[in-house]
């Protein structure tokens, strides 16, 4: 999990063009609509409503938008078309992918996904085949310094996180999903610099694979993410220090 939460890092730093915020407030606002059509539209008694929310606000997203996004799926029935589906497949090297989305045409998303997969070297895998591989966690990505990581790791394990690894200058922390929120709030209080929190499917295991196929792979998530019904893409790639360098160049090229 290091290595993807490494790149959504680089990728957030390098900052996102008009067009793409754009686009990442739709998939907000589409997460939003879930989670108000799931538990109602008050975050203090829908835990997923209250996080996709946090979630916008780690984004950026503008108060204004938020709410307007909450209005629109509570008073219009916005979100009663849309459903979540989970499309399980391979990319370049065998790397199992994880593609969860939500959307309003089924076959449409379906379409769209295997022809990007196809067109990157991968493709479609039946369900169940690759779903086994990865296990829902929160993942709280705190900036912390060599000399307060420490005491950030004690806290999240005291808040009742299960595990805390350190990335560079990021700190990962790791909690049951019921416990994101809860360890979320006691950093805070302690006053951590929260990067982004949110619930993920983590690979139990990782695969190394050569770093041209690690570029390879990224590419193909990168363009399955951009896909306008793609919420988020998992992966069980062991991303090496190297590769990102590489491919966070490629990025500034393009």
């Amino acid at each position: 999990m290091s290595g993807h939460s490494k790149w959504s890092t680089i990728k957030r730093q390098k900052g996102l063009t008009d067009a793409k915020r754009g686009q990442v407030f739709t998939k907000l606002s589409k997460e939003i609509a879930i989670a108000v059509r799931e538990g109602g539209s008050s975050p203090d008694a829908n835990a997923r409503l209250r996080l996709a929310v946090q979630k916008a606000k780690d984004q950026n997203m503008p108060l204004d938008n938020i709410d307007r996004a909450i209005k629109k799926a509570s008073g219009e029935g916005e979100g009663s078309s849309l459903s979540e589906v989970t499309f399980e497949g391979y990319g370049p090297g065998g790397v199992a992918l994880l593609v969860q989305a939500v959307t309003d045409n089924r076959n449409r998303t379906l379409q769209e996904v295997r022809s990007t997969l196809t067109r990157g070297g991968g493709s479609m895998g039946e369900a169940g085949s690759v779903a086994w591989l990865f296990e829902a966690k929160g993942v709280i990505t705190i900036e912390a310094s060599e000399t307060d990581s420490e005491d950030t790791a004690l806290w999240a394990i005291d808040a009742g996180a299960q595990d805390v690894k350190m990335e560079g200058t990021y700190l990962e922390i790791y909690t049951e999903p019921v416990g994101l929120a809860e360890v979320r709030t006691c950093l805070e209080d302690k006053g951590a610099n929260i990067a982004s929190a949110e619930l993920s499917m983590v690979p139990k295991s990782t695969l190394e694979l050569e770093e041209s196929v690690q570029l390879q792979a990224m590419k193909l998530i990168d363009r399955l993410e951009a896909l306008d019904d793609v919420q988020r893409v998992f992966s069980n790639i062991d991303l090496s220090d190297a590769a990102l360098e590489k491919y966070q160049s490629s990025m500034g090229t393009e």
